[in-house]
C-alpha cells in the first residue's frame, strides 16, 4: 500500500501548490492528494484563463521531484450541493474544473462532500429525499467524470458535524446511495476520523468492500472531528489496518491530519486568547516540518507493521 498525504498540510504556509509539493517531498512523501477544497471561493487561481498552463507547470515540477498526485479533494468551503444559489453555481463550476485538473494530472480519484439541509431527517423518508437532491448535483458532474476518466468518491461524515441533516454515516448507507446512483465512476472514500467519533468502524469498512476507493486517515479524541495524526487520539490503527486488509483494499493510505498543529482562530479548535503577547500564537514553519516528517514515519511504521508498505 502506498503512503500519501494532502498538499493541504502546508496550506497555512504557502499559497503555491509547487511550494506545498516541495514541503511534502522534504518530509519524505512521494505520493500526494491535491487539496482543491477552497476552490469554490471567488478568484480561485485554477478558474483563470491560464489554468491549463498552471497545471502543466505543476505536473512538470512534481515529476522532476519524483512526486505523484494520486488523489484529490474537490472544492467545498462555500457552496452546498443542496442549496441552489450563487454559491451553488460556483461550486458546480469549480468541481467540474477540479475534475478536469485531475484528468490532466492523471489523478483517478477525487473526493466530494455531498450536501446537507435542515429539512432532512435521519429516517427512511429523509434518506429518499437526500438521495434525490444530491443526485441533482452529482449528475451534473457525470460528463466531466466520463470525459476525464476520473472517479468521484462520496465521503462519510459524523453526526458531531452534521446531526440529522446528512446521511452517510455507515458503509451500508454509502453503498445504498452508490447503488441508487448506479454510475461506474462513483465510489466511496472513508474518513477514519469521522468514523471514530461515531464508534467502531471495522465492519463499516468491510461493508464498503470493493466500493472503497480512497481514504482520509486521521485521529481525534472521540468527541468531535479534529483531524489529528494517529496516536494523538483514540483511533485504533489495528482496527483500520485489519479492515483494509480484510476488505482487500487496493487504494492509497492517505492522511488528512492537517489540524494536528493549529493556528489561533482555527474552526475545529479555537485557541484561548491572550492579548498582552502573541509571539507564540502561530505554529512556526520548522515545527510544522518536524511534524510532517513524523507523520510520514508514522504512516510508514503502520504499513510496515502489516507488511504492506510499498513506498
Amino acid at each position: 500500500m502506498f503512503l500519501a498525504t494532502t498538499t493541504g498540510d502546508f496550506g497555512k504556509f504557502f499559497t503555491s501548490d509547487k511550494d506545498r509539493v516541495k514541503g511534502l517531498y522534504e518530509a519524505g512523501f512521494r505520493y500526494m492528494d491535491l487539496s482543491m477544497y477552497s476552490g469554490d471561493r471567488p478568484g480561485w487561481q485554477y478558474m483563470q484563463p491560464d489554468w491549463e498552463e498552471q497545471i502543466d507547470e505543476l505536473k512538470e515540477y512534481a515529476d522532476n521531484l519524483g512526486m505523484t498526485f494520486v488523489q484529490a479533494h474537490s472544492p467545498g468551503t462555500c457552496g452546498n450541493p443542496l442549496v441552489h444559489n450563487e454559491a451553488y453555481d460556483q461550486l458546480v463550476a469549480s468541481t467540474i474544473r477540479s475534475i478536469e485538473i485531475c484528468g490532466k494530472l492523471g489523478i483517478k480519484n477525487t473526493v466530494i462532500h455531498t450536501g446537507w439541509h435542515d429539512d432532512i431527517q435521519y429516517n427512511a423518508e429523509g434518506e429518499k429525499k437526500y438521495f434525490e437532491e444530491n443526485m441533482k448535483f452529482i449528475s451534473a458532474l457525470f460528463p466531466a467524470m466520463e470525459k476525464n476518466g476520473v472517479n468521484v468518491l462520496i465521503e462519510n461524515s459524523t453526526k458531531a458535524n452534521m446531526g440529522s441533516k446528512y446521511f452517510f454515516y455507515t458503509g451500508n448507507e454509502m453503498r445504498a446511495f452508490l447503488a441508487y446512483a448506479n454510475h461506474p465512476l462513483l465510489h466511496a472514500c472513508w474518513d477514519t476520523g469521522h468514523a471514530n467519533v461515531e464508534g467502531s468502524q471495522y465492519q463499516q469498512i468491510v461493508d464498503l468492500g470493493e466500493e472503497l476507493y480512497g481514504l482520509h486517515v486521521n485521529d481525534n479524541r472521540s468527541g468531535r472531528d479534529e483531524h489529528m495524526m494517529p496516536y494523538t487520539g483514540s483511533l485504533n490503527l489495528d482496527e483500520i489496518m485489519c479492515a483494509l486488509i480484510d476488505s482487500n483494499y487496493k487504494g492509497y493510505f492517505t492522511f488528512e491530519c492537517g489540524s494536528t498543529l493549529v493556528n489561533p482562530g482555527y474552526w475545529l479548535c479555537k485557541r484561548k486568547e491572550f492579548t498582552k503577547e502573541t509571539r507564540l500564537s502561530t505554529v512556526p514553519y520548522f515545527l510544522h516540518c518536524g511534524f510532517e516528517k513524523l507523520l510520514y514515519e508514522t504512516g510508514k511504521y503502520a504499513l510496515e507493521a502489516y507488511n504492506c508498505f510499498e513506498g
